[in-house]
């Protein structure tokens, strides 16, 4: 990753965001302390809508209860 000082960002700001495009990630550093990260923005997709699942799934009253066998699989012993 490189890292470039603000000065140095400003001036070659250009040249910096096609590293950028290219999927580079450059931090910007004031005094050799790191305060920013320039990387590649990726749309994101649609957020989720909350109650989106309702009536879709069905979680029953005994869902948490204890299976030996489902148990014994994840130890990796024989039920």
């Amino acid at each position: 990753m490189k890292t470039v000082n603000t000065h140095e960002a400003k001036s070659r700001l250009s040249r910096l965001l096609t590293e950028v495009e290219r999927g580079e990630e450059i931090v910007v550093a004031r005094a050799g302390r790191p305060v920013a990260k320039l990387v590649p923005y990726r749309e994101e997709g649609p957020k989720p809508k909350p109650g989106a699942w309702r009536g879709k799934v069905v979680i029953h009253d005994d869902f948490d209860e204890e299976d030996e066998q489902v148990t014994a699989a994840f130890e990796g012993r024989a039920p």
